[in-house]
């Protein structure tokens, strides 16, 4: 699901599957099951199939994320496979994870999920041109 949650401007080529494995992408889900890693599925029930996933995973010292705020707060990962967005999978999924912990988010600026992030309490810490690093603390009620 890592190659799922990049997140690729509408005019842009995709990008090749192998960047996942460049050590500031892959360590998002190397090694998983460790201390404080937590995630969810969502599983079309009728036929099996994955339809989308969500995760947090605390990432510090060299090991530093793209959306790292402090040494305690978790990065979020999420992706919904490209023919089940726009159906509330997305929602659901960040739904299930929000009650975990603060967490951190970096997002490319024109990234519809902004949206998303905001309805669920996602504050902008710091923006570029062209990425937002976004914090949620624990105590928001989101929305469903």
């Amino acid at each position: 699901m890592l190659y799922q949650a990049l997140y690729v401007s509408k005019g842009q080529s995709a990008l090749p599957r192998e960047v996942i494995h460049l050590p500031e992408l892959a360590h998002y889900v190397q090694g998983w099951g460790r201390e404080g890693d937590c995630g969810f599925l969502a599983i079309d029930a009728v036929i099996g199939q994955p339809l989308g996933a969500v995760w947090v995973r605390l990432l510090v010292g060299e090991n530093k994320g793209y959306g790292y705020v402090d040494n305690r707060t978790p990065e979020l990962g999420i992706a919904v496979f490209p023919g089940y967005c726009g159906q509330g999978i997305g929602t659901h999924l960040l739904a299930s994870i929000c009650g975990q912990s603060s967490i951190s988010l970096s997002v490319s600026a024109n990234n519809p999920a902004v949206k998303l992030y905001d309805r669920f309490g996602f504050e902008v810490i710091s923006r570029t041109d062209e990425s937002l690093l976004m914090k949620r603390k624990r105590d928001y009620r989101q929305p469903i």
